[in-house]
């Protein structure tokens, strides 16, 4: 499924179901690249995290990562914001819930930063990536920039962030950065 950003894909996988439980695929690399994506993906992360942790916005900066993510337990509130300098769509987010049961994942192609937020209790998230982790590379937007105005479901709660992550740039001195 198309999302108003693009590149940004929502991605449903049929789901089997059964009185046992549930089956689907979680990828393959022909169904994936009839969606439109033709990925070489090369690592794969995993995170568990307990309710109101917000990870993020983070990204790749060179040579940049696509990122195939798929929540495994639990549910979060997964965003993306186009960084794309020349993007019609630039400085603008997506939000999309996902959880164990539905499967649904999102494509977040590079040009991206990514965060999500935990729902529930606790959950578990899973990602694929193109490109190999190098933390030379790493980078950061505050979540809470007020240009950005990302629409997280806190409803009155703090988020649970990282050292780093409190200390990312605004989304004004990251679009600095790109015009230089």
């Amino acid at each position: 499924m198309k999302t108003p950003l693009a590149g940004l894909l929502l991605l449903q996988p049929r789901v089997f179901r059964d009185d046992r439980g549930w089956f689907f695929e979680s990828y393959n690399r022909e169904s994936f690249a009839k969606a439109g994506v033709q990925v070489d993906f090369v690592q794969d992360n995993h995170s568990r995290s307990i309710r109101h942790t917000l990870r993020g916005l983070h990204f790749q900066t060179h040579p940049g990562q696509d990122k195939l993510v798929r929540c495994t337990a639990g549910k979060i509130w997964d965003v993306a914001v186009d960084i794309r300098p020349d993007s019609p769509t630039f400085g603008k987010s997506y939000g999309a819930e996902l959880d164990a049961e539905s499967g649904l994942q999102v494509f977040i192609p590079i040009g991206f930063a990514h965060g999500f937020l935990v729902l529930s209790e606790w959950a578990e998230v899973q990602y694929k990536c193109s490109s190999v982790y190098n933390g030379a590379t790493e980078s950061g937007v505050q979540w809470d920039d007020s240009d950005l105005a990302v629409g997280w479901p806190l409803n009155g709660a703090a988020p649970l962030l990282s050292e780093r992550d409190k200390s990312n740039q605004s989304f004004a001195q990251l679009t600095q950065k790109l015009k230089t």
